[in-house]
């Protein structure tokens, strides 16, 4: 009998060679049927392995992260088959699962594969699938592999030669057989939904030397009602692109002359970016933080010192030389190692701490153009970066009170489903890291500590963490289901080590301070984004660059709409007029599509009775009010959305 542990912390017993699958239904057999993929001590098996041991045993369904990977890493087994029966002389190369969906790299000699052609693989992958072939992994030696692949697919034999011995195995299902590792459904029935998405050039190796593949990008799903779901999301997203939002509410543009991935504000982002900068600095500043200023470029010394050049040296931009021999300067990639000499600037002894820097910083990374996209992934940024330097006594405290900031700042900006990541070292790979055992140790304990404290939803990801630290972020849901990492914390025993930071302690001795790195927005250009595409471009009436809109009937009421709109700003509320040679009709349809949150109309009953009409975005009518009931409803929508940061 072997004991097995399932992650609620209970124990059973079975005889040995029980699968995954016997152990599932053991517990139930509907959820048995919906089981599709298992984790066995750390390590994904198939649903049909035999366990021998004692161990933890995770099961997964499709709602599972794990259980997704499984179904789309199987679902690209069965796109190679079907490539393969549909092009007989195409040579594969790799398929794995992505975040949403699979592709699979494959070189098809002459041929060539074109939308028209989706629909013919999507047909012959249901076919296949059909047939509910079982996944079966074998072990394979090197030499097999290599004879199995030779002559047909170099590949392949690549693939094979940078493996040892004893480490190879091939997947068999109908009448195909892959290189893989394993990671599968039961079979290839539990498929139901297919749609290929997008073929792209993809170089062999990305090494762009080599000969381009065709990448051919799928996604599939266990119910039809899945993939409907999932394209109706898709053509939400692409209504919500920050990109289309950006250019039609007039926020930002790029261009090609100022150069790749540097984001040029209008006045209307500008704005928006203020707003948010003045939101952030008015709690920050109830925090105890002090504002500081550093310049745009440093010395390449202080990033050698810092770790940040041997770490990201290669992503930086190409250093800038000066007329003296041998002096270079790097546009900053980092605000942190400025921070610390501020701190070095002066002695603090124990009393002065914790001191609490903050800067709106832009920094500057050569992200490759491949990579660029919109605000999301950019050359030029500005991050809400601050750094707290602190005694390790205070560490608990301020750790759980940088938390509290970023729930603040989530709750106003309507962001409410989110759960927090516990970001660890990789214990197999030291080194990508820098400092003592001891000091990650002491940093992830007290991360760790913090987040069970403030009663955060967190889960631990192994590998993860910066380079100099561990760190806590936040995975945020959007309106549209998706996750996105918004808002990062992270405790620092290192840099401190590096610039010498010490303060004097009661015992009259020098210490070395704890420094927490923390940005809630993370840089203010990924987090606008992410917000438009969250709210669909309907920020929070408190953000909104224009909270209202003036529609004069016509030019007769146009004295009056000035009126109007001086008793708003007055009143600080964000209004303009639209006096134009329009029809109301169309004044409105076009302040929709600008998203302002209101439309107040005026004509002549309303100047008569001194009185505004009042339509929200959305369509709903307020009716005939006074500008000062006006006013009333927008301070207190405000007030409501916008939470009070204690």
């Amino acid at each position: 009998m072997i004991k097995i542990t399932l992650p609620d912390g209970s124990v059973r017993s079975f005889e040995k060679d029980v699968t995954p699958h016997d152990v599932a239904v053991d517990i139930s057999e509907g959820f048995a049927r919906n089981v599709i993929s298992a984790k066995f001590n750390d390590k994904i098996v198939e649903t049909t392995t035999p366990l021998t041991t004692d161990g933890n045993l995770t099961l997964y369904t499709f709602k599972d992260d794990a259980g997704k990977k499984a179904f789309w890493h199987s679902s690209a087994h069965v796109l190679a088959q079907a490539l393969e029966e549909l092009y007989p002389n195409v040579k594969l190369w790799v398929g794995p699962a992505i975040e949403n969906g699979f592709y699979y790299d494959v070189d098809l000699e002459d041929g060539v594969i074109s939308e028209k052609d989706f629909k013919t693989i999507e047909n012959k992958m249901i076919e296949i699938a059909r047939g509910k072939h079982d996944f079966k992994m074998r072990d394979v030696s090197k030499a097999e592999a290599l004879s199995y692949y030779e002559g047909k697919n170099d590949y392949k034999v690549d693939l094979i030669e940078q493996l040892e011995d004893g480490t190879i195995s091939f997947c068999d299902h109908s009448t195909f057989t892959d290189l893989c590792r394993g990671g599968h459904i039961p079979n290839t029935g539990i498929i139901k939904a297919v749609k290929i998405m997008s073929v792209a050039g993809a170089y062999f190796k990305g090494d762009e030397n080599n000969k381009q593949l065709t990448r051919v990008y799928g996604i599939s799903f266990p119910k039809q009602k899945d993939l409907t779901e999932y394209l109706q999301l898709l053509e939400e997203a692409k209504k919500r692109d920050h990109r289309k939002l950006g250019k039609e509410l007039e926020l930002f543009t790029f261009s090609q002359k100022v150069g790749q991935g540097l984001p040029l504000w209008l006045p209307k982002g500008a704005a928006l970016r203020e707003r948010l900068e003045n939101f952030l600095k008015a709690a920050q500043k109830k925090a105890g933080y002090e504002m500081v200023v550093t310049p745009h470029i440093g010395n390449k010394e202080l990033y050698i010192t810092s770790g940040h050049y041997a770490k990201y040296g290669e992503d930086s931009f190409q250093p800038i030389t000066t007329p003296v021999d041998g002096e270079e300067f790097l546009l900053k990639p980092m605000n942190c190692p400025h921070h610390c000499e501020i701190y070095n600037s002066k002695p603090f002894s124990y009393k002065e701490l914790p001191k609490r820097f903050a800067e709106f910083g832009t920094v500057y990374r050569y992200e490759q153009s491949g990579e660029l996209h919109g605000l999301t992934r950019v050359r030029g940024f500005t991050q809400d970066d601050a750094h707290i330097f602190c005694t390790p006594d205070q560490l608990d405290k301020e750790f759980k009170d940088v938390i509290d900031l970023v729930l603040y700042v989530f709750g106003s900006l309507g962001f409410e489903d989110f759960t927090a990541q516990v970001s660890l070292r990789d214990p197999e790979n030291p080194d990508k890291y820098i400092g003592s055992d001891e000091n990650w140790e002491k940093a992830e304990q007290a991360i760790l500590n913090a987040a069970i404290d403030k009663g955060l939803n967190y889960v631990v990801e192994t590998g993860e963490a910066a380079f100099y630290g561990p760190k806590l972020d936040f995975m945020v849901k959007d309106a549209l289901g998706r996750q996105w990492q918004l808002g990062t914390i992270q405790v620092d025993y290192n840099l401190p080590e590096r610039f010498d930071l010490t303060y004097k302690g009661s015992d009259n001795e020098m210490h070395r301070p704890v420094m927490i790195h923390r940005a809630p927005f993370g840089s203010i250009e990924r987090f606008v984004a992410i917000l438009l595409e969250h709210t669909g471009g309907n920020f929070p009436l408190w953000l909104m660059p224009e909270q209202a809109i003036i529609l004069s009937i016509s030019e007769k009421y146009e004295k009056y709409a000035e009126k109007v709109l001086n008793v708003l700003e007055n009143d600080e509320i964000r209004a303009l007029t639209d006096n134009r040679n329009e029809t109301v009709g169309k004044k409105i349809r076009e302040a929709e599509m600008q998203k302002f949150p209101f439309m107040i109309i005026v004509g002549e009953q309303e100047e008569k009775d001194n009185t505004i009409t009042v339509r929200e975005h959305g369509g709903e009518d307020l009716g005939t009010i006074t500008v000062e009931e006006f006013v009333t409803i927008v301070k207190d929508r405000v007030s409501k959305s916008l939470k009070t940061f204690k």
